[in-house]
């Protein structure tokens, strides 16, 4: 590949993690990752106007080329001199190529070789949207950074769609860097391939012999499991040159967002910041609050003590709220204007702490805070009338706060991870032997809830994010998965299993660290005294 147009530079990769810091340059400015980009699809972002953006330190907007074709065209872009004079934006354009379009407009589309062909919803006219006219498009708009044309579909889709899908899309990758001609504009090439290994290295492989500036990660966020989504997500990552942006499309909340940094990712976009708003539902530094709720009617609380946007230091969670009960369009702007700020604000401290080599410990932090709703104020649910309670195979969730119990034996379950003193300390006098010892193998004859499963792994992440330990293999048995089926069915009332390695592990009967290398979790179905496993230097007590 040829040097990339902006100018990229590492300036630094995060210990125990995929986690980088990187610097680049586009038409408009510097740019500094990991970096959100707030999505304004018609040249405006919603309820928010460009001093807001700027101010909260926004440094890329995305604009959707189908949607500024139809309306209100490539001539007007011309004429007037491109989209950073038509809306009066200082800063990056980052333009999608329309290929969300195709996945998301199924009936109102034909798909063939020389593009999809639409009918427009301003005026009814049939569109041919062509590799070559949704590059000429964006160069008519102006953007600092363009997409090649993509044939986005389900990531859940079937191996042959997704070959032919990604072929399709290699081949308008070429003629997307044909039509860009003499452009100085720089231009992404997408990843794609479903939720199939093989399909996004061959993606990856053959986007790299091309000469784009970046590559993007395409057809997530469209129907997978959040694992599944992180599973690929890192992979594909991990298969981009180390020396170009990484930018993955249409994901998604903080905790999404973070998730991604840790895989390699460094741009991010998505509708979520102002969609959320519009309902009131604001992302802070002690979680999700939901604004709507009337336990804020008499609130004199700032939204969030920690933040310094002009929202949190003017306003009240009382008159936010009243704002969204009213669906007052103010309410909208002040709780989007908040929110986008909050991402910004992320962001910059995860980049910090990736040049300060102290990313893992932030990212456990922010893990356990962003996905929680309300915790000043938690939704209390009224006590079940009913006997009817929900059950697999032969448990039941039951009680309150809620526990797992066998309904012949009456035994509870344990949904506690957490490991006993001396457990604890054996294991980690193991572990602090030679990163190139053997591997430690260790038995857990009753998987359970896999409460105590996660407790070993979650000591081994914390043990890793201090220095080298030696390789872990976890090995759990079980003859009856009913009690961590239901707990996974209930993660609300179970949140270690928001961790993700359970979910993985009873699809696969596997499951792999991505970033504490040599973390390994197998499931043995059946009695330890039958299993052909390795021999156990830990046996692991029942709790």
């Amino acid at each position: 590949m040829s040097p990339s147009r902006l100018q990229f530079q590492l300036d630094a990769q995060a210990s125990g993690s995929r986690a980088r810091a990187t610097t680049f340059h586009t038409l408009h400015g510097t740019i500094r990752s990991p970096l959100f980009m707030p999505v304004g699809t018609q040249a405006t972002v919603k309820a928010q106007t460009q001093e807001s953006l700027h101010e909260s330190g926004s440094q890329i907007l995305l604009a959707n080329t189908y949607h500024l074709l139809l309306r209100p065209g490539p001539d007007v872009f011309s004429k007037l001199g491109g989209i950073h004079k038509f809306m009066k934006w200082p800063g990056s354009v980052l333009t999608d190529s329309g290929g969300y379009q195709i996945f998301s407009l199924p009936h109102s589309r034909e798909m063939t070789e020389k593009g999809a062909v639409f009918q427009s919803y301003v005026d009814g006219q049939r569109i041919l949207l062509s590799p070559e006219l949704s590059i000429q498009t964006q160069r008519a708009i102006g953007s600092d950074i363009m997409m090649v044309l993509d044939q986005c579909i389900p990531s859940t889709a079937d191996e042959k769609a997704a070959r032919a899908a990604l072929q399709i899309t290699q081949r308008w990758a070429v003629r997307s860097l044909a039509a860009r001609e003499d452009s100085p504009q720089s231009m992404f090439g997408i990843v794609q391939g479903a939720l199939y290994p093989q399909l996004r290295r061959e993606s990856a492989e053959g986007l790299m012999q091309l000469d784009f500036d970046g590559f993007a990660i395409g057809g997530l966020a469209v129907g997978e499991e959040k694992q599944e989504r992180e599973d690929v997500c890192e992979l594909t990552a991990a298969l981009l040159p180390a020396d170009r942006p990484r930018y993955l499309m249409g994901v998604g909340t903080p905790l999404d967002v973070l998730e991604a940094v840790h895989r390699g990712v460094d741009m991010f976009d998505c509708i979520i910041p102002t969609q959320v708003a519009k309902r009131g539902t604001a992302f802070t530094s002690r979680g999700i609050v939901e604004l709507r709720r009337s336990v804020y009617k008499f609130s004199e609380a700032p939204l969030d003590p920690a933040c310094t946007c002009p929202v949190c230091s003017t306003h009240t969670r009382a008159y936010l709220h009243h704002l969204t009960k009213t669906q007052e369009p103010l309410g909208w702007t002040l709780v989007g204007q908040h929110n986008i700020h909050f991402y910004h604000q992320l962001m910059r401290e995860v980049r910090q702490s990736i040049l300060e080599d102290r990313f893992l410990p932030l990212y456990h932090h922010w893990r356990e805070i962003l996905p929680i709703e309300d915790i000043d104020h938690p939704v209390t649910h009224p006590k079940r009338t009913s006997t009817k309670v929900e059950m697999v195979g032969d448990y039941e969730l039951c009680g309150d706060p809620p526990a797992i119990r066998h309904r012949i034996s009456t035994r509870t379950v344990c949904t506690t991870p957490q490991l006993d003193a001396t457990t604890e300390s054996q294991i980690v006098q193991h572990l602090r032997q030679p990163a190139d010892s053997p591997p430690l193998v260790v038995w857990d004859t009753h998987l359970d809830a896999a409460a105590t499963a996660l407790a070993v792994i979650l000591l081994y992440e914390a043990e890793a994010a201090k220095g080298h330990v030696r390789p872990l293999h976890l090995v759990s048995f079980s003859d009856d998965l009913s009690p961590l089926r239901l707990a996974l069915h209930h993660k609300r009332h179970f949140p270690y299993l928001r961790h993700g390695a359970a979910d993985t592990l009873i699809r696969r009967d596997v499951w792999e660290s991505r970033y504490c290398i040599g973390l390994k979790w197998t499931l043995v179905h059946g009695a330890a005294v039958d299993a052909q496993a390795p021999a156990a230097d830990v046996l692991l007590p029942r709790a």
